[in-house]
C-alpha cells in the first residue's frame, strides 16, 4: 500500500497554528471522515462562499492529508506568492481554458494527492461589482475523469460570517458518480454540493 503523500512542512505550520482559532474561536466542526478515500488520490469540490474557504475544508483532512488547489494567478506575487504555493497552491488563470492547470491537477491527483476545487470558480456574492459570475464550471468532473480518481462533494457552511464570528461547518460527502460527461458528472456533484450545504 502507498502511502499518500503528506502536507509540507509549511501547510502544516499554518494548520497547526490556525487549528485552535478554527476550533475556539469559530467552533469549526468537520462532519463525513468516513466518506473520504483512505488513499489514492481525489478530487474534492464545494461551494465557494469566501476566500476562507480552503481553510476549514482542508483542516478536517490534516494531518494526513492536504489540499492542493488551484489559485488565481493574480494572488502570486511577492511575498504571497511564495507561501501560497508552499501550502499546496498552483496558478490557474481565471477567464479561459487553462490546460496547463488542469493538466497539473490530473498529474497530481494520480500522484495521490487531493485536489480541492470549487467548481463556481468565484465566490458567489462579493461586494456590490462582479467581474466573473459564479457558475458551475466542468474543471473538478474533468480533472476526475481524466486522473480516474473519486469526486467527492462537499458543503461549507459560516466562513462568510466573519464579523459575526459565524460557526464554520464542513460536511463530506460520497464520492458522486462520475462518468464520461463531464457536464453529467457536474450537474451530480453540485446537486450533492447543495444537499450537503443544506444539512448544515
Amino acid at each position: 500500500m502507498t502511502r499518500p503523500p503528506g502536507p509540507s512542512l509549511a501547510y502544516s505550520l499554518v494548520a497547526g497554528l490556525s487549528w485552535p482559532i478554527a476550533k475556539l474561536l469559530f467552533r469549526y466542526r468537520a462532519y463525513g471522515h468516513e466518506n473520504l478515500p483512505s488513499e489514492g488520490g481525489y478530487v474534492i469540490a464545494a461551494g465557494h462562499v469566501s476566500n476562507l474557504d480552503p481553510w476549514p475544508l482542508g483542516l478536517g483532512l490534516w494531518p494526513r492529508r492536504f489540499l492542493r488547489f488551484m489559485a488565481k494567478s493574480e494572488l502570486f506575487w511577492f511575498p504571497l506568492g511564495p507561501v501560497i504555493a508552499a501550502c499546496g497552491a498552483f496558478r490557474v488563470h481565471r477567464g479561459r481554458a487553462d490546460r496547463e492547470a488542469i493538466a497539473t491537477a490530473v498529474e497530481l491527483a494520480k500522484e495521490g494527492h487531493v485536489i480541492a476545487m470549487f467548481p463556481e470558480g468565484t465566490r458567489r456574492r462579493k461586494g456590490l461589482r462582479k467581474k466573473h459570475r459564479a457558475e458551475a464550471h466542468s474543471g473538478a468532473a474533468r480533472i476526475a475523469i481524466e486522473a480516474g480518481v473519486p469526486l467527492v462533494p462537499a458543503g461549507i457552511k459560516g466562513t462568510n460570517g466573519l464579523r459575526r464570528l459565524e460557526r464554520w461547518r464542513v460536511r463530506y460527502g460520497s464520492p458522486v458518480e462520475v462518468s464520461d460527461s463531464a457536464a453529467e458528472t457536474t450537474k451530480r456533484l453540485m446537486a450533492a454540493i447543495h444537499e450537503l450545504e443544506e444539512s448544515l
